[in-house]
């Protein structure tokens, strides 16, 4: 019975610590799963690729290139308006930026240091003011804008951004 409260001490600490890939890789693969947990305890020291930090900062900039596109469209009384370029150039950039979030995650998957892990909590706690400036936007402005065309958009954007914020930290510290 203590052994197995020690490995649900030692498991749940681990998944504190990890990144969704590296918990599903600990829960569905039983007899590795020891070796993957102390392998925990190394996450944070190989150096992440050196093509990382320009994949950081293209990340970034198509990030804030494909928040245009929602803005935008809350801010217009008529979409349907927009050329026909609009909503594809949006979808097109939509599936880039997902593309890069998921090359971001994969060049700093397992590297991520206690450094990032600090950055991204000093992020966090910066950025979950943007909640707050939300709702006082929603009372101050909310009939001139058009909630329905950019909300969607704007919260897949701020999920995605928090998530893959150590990630982003961690590359963009990489060797020039």
């Amino acid at each position: 019975m203590l052994a197995q409260a020690y490995n649900v001490t030692v498991l749940a600490t681990y998944l504190l610590k990890c990144s969704s890939w590296d918990v599903l890789y600990a829960v569905s693969n039983e007899p590795t799963q020891k070796r993957t947990i102390t392998d925990a305890t190394v996450l944070g020291t190989q150096p992440a690729p050196r093509w990382s930090r320009p994949l950081a900062v293209a990340t970034a900039a198509v990030f804030c290139l494909s928040t245009v596109f929602p803005v935008v469209a809350g801010l217009s009384k008529n979409t349907g308006a927009f050329p026909k370029w609009w909503g594809i150039a949006d979808v097109v950039l939509a599936f880039v930026l997902a593309a890069r979030a998921f090359q971001l995650m994969v060049a700093a998957h397992g590297k991520i240091s206690r450094q990032a892990e600090d950055a991204t909590y000093r992020a966090y706690r910066i950025l979950t003011h943007g909640i707050f400036v939300m709702l006082v936007v929603f009372f101050l402005a909310g009939e001139r804008i058009t909630w329905i065309n950019c909300l969607t958009g704007l919260g897949w954007r701020a999920w995605l951004l928090l998530y893959v914020l150590p990630s982003w930290f961690t590359v963009v510290k990489a060797p020039k």
